[in-house]
């Protein structure tokens, strides 16, 4: 698949993800008390809690630590935070979305714009790029629950929209008010699966050289090393020859 599910994997074989970890389930827990704190504390009635607690467990993160987070949302004393979408573009005219969850509005603007600025990128006006982007649910589940035909079929029946499979797994995306429908059908034929959320899923995919492709990995990195930044998504198709340089 092109696009941010495919540098996210660049990122998990270089072994990011474990350097990274203490910021990443500082991130969770942030995203499971905001959940948790506009809707129930249960994620039987609450879709966006379960998606946390499903994006956790897929990280391995601790029960203790996906209860904690639940709990911190019913204390009276818990931080609040601002939902706030960024929209940008990278080198070679890449389209950038970022999710942030934050406390400090123009902090986190602030270190958001730099970022683009030092990429040789910029920052734009929100509504500037989502356009090429579609709102959708996505369902993610290993590679190893099904054949590529098993889980189109599946999905087929569940209701969804349309189904990416390859080496990493399958990706299931659906209507954003399908999400829960079709990821509690596919959920009772395959298990849990590893996410459950709603994505920005780009339109097209735009080719980049390898030179500006490296440039858009260090942009994308900088960005999710914030730790107001939730998600990164953007439109750039990397090369067979860009993830055989960065090791994957």
């Amino acid at each position: 698949m092109a696009g941010h599910s495919q540098f996210k994997n660049i990122m998990h074989r270089k072994g990011r993800q474990d350097k990274l970890r203490s910021k990443m389930f500082s991130k969770l827990a942030r995203e499971i008390t905001v959940a948790a704190k506009l809707g129930q504390p249960d994620p039987t009635f609450n879709p966006r809690l379960r998606a946390a607690i499903l994006a956790a467990r897929a990280e391995n993160m601790p029960k203790d630590n996906i209860e904690r987070a639940i709990k911190k949302s019913l204390g009276g004393d818990s931080e609040n935070y601002d939902e706030v979408r960024y929209e940008g573009y990278g080198p070679g005219g890449v389209a950038i979305i970022v999710e942030a969850l934050t406390d400090n509005r123009n902090r986190t603007a602030g270190e958001v714009r730099a970022s683009f600025t030092k990429s040789g990128g910029n920052l734009a006006e929100t509504g500037a790029v989502s356009f090429m982007f579609d709102r959708v649910g996505a369902v993610e589940f290993e590679p190893r629950v099904a054949t590529a035909d098993a889980m189109l079929e599946a999905a087929i029946e569940a209701g969804a929209d349309d189904v990416a499979s390859d080496d990493n797994g399958h990706v299931i995306y659906t209507a954003q008010d399908s999400l829960a429908d079709v990821a509690k059908a596919l959920e009772a034929k395959f298990g849990e699966p590893r996410k459950a959320a709603l994505t920005w899923k780009p339109q097209n995919t735009l080719p980049v050289d390898d030179e500006q492709g490296e440039k858009l990995l260090r942009l994308i990195e900088t960005l999710e090393e914030n730790d107001d930044v939730q998600n990164v998504y953007s439109n750039f198709e990397v090369s067979d020859a860009l993830m055989s340089r960065m090791g994957a």
